[in-house]
């Protein structure tokens, strides 16, 4: 169970903030007794229908410099590490307004954790964030369903994004979680 708490997080040890994307970095105890060096990395959503989405990419870098967000990992207290991971996409989001965060549930685990989080933290989220849930839309682009597309390669249909529903069960996992700043 996930359980935020924006004043219980990491050591954020490096920022690199380069006005198009920011990369914090993070030490994370594991249950193994080891620490896991963790980057979060928002970058804008290469979508035209999902403009000023930042999505937010979690976990350490691999051999080719690449964040892993696939491995399964065993942190000591995931819930401060997700905790400094929405710190730091409140502290981007402050600087970017406009702007919107997204979290891709790219596998049933990670959407129900994404799911999870957003219910039981739904006091919190909600002081400081509108929450939205996008359905089949990502899924089809991330399963590189062959769509209709216009000449430059974007999908000829549009996301349905709507308010995250906090009654909808794990059965109905949103692909796709955003929150922007109240």
């Amino acid at each position: 169970m996930v359980r935020l708490d924006l004043q219980n997080i990491y050591d954020v040890n490096a920022v690199n903030d380069n006005g198009n994307e920011l990369i914090a970095e993070f030490d994370a105890p594991q249950t193994n007794g080891g620490l896991i060096h963790i980057h979060v990395k928002l970058s804008l959503h290469p979508d035209p229908f999902l403009s000023k989405v930042y999505n937010l990419c979690l976990g350490p870098v691999d051999e080719t410099g690449s964040i892993d967000d696939k491995i399964r990992l065993k942190h000591q207290d995931v819930s401060k590490v997700l905790s400094t991971a929405i710190f730091v996409a409140y502290y981007f989001l402050n600087d970017r307004q406009d702007s919107v965060i997204g979290l891709d549930g790219s596998d049933d685990i990670r959407a129900n954790l994404y799911h999870s989080m957003f219910i039981l933290n739904r006091e919190l989220m909600s002081d400081f964030f509108v929450c939205v849930g996008v359905d089949w839309y990502v899924k089809l682009l991330r399963n590189k369903i062959d769509v209709e597309r216009d000449d430059q390669g974007n999908p000829l249909f549009k996301p349905i994004i709507e308010p995250f529903d906090y009654l909808r069960d794990r059965k109905q996992l949103y692909g796709y979680y955003m929150f922007s700043l109240k």
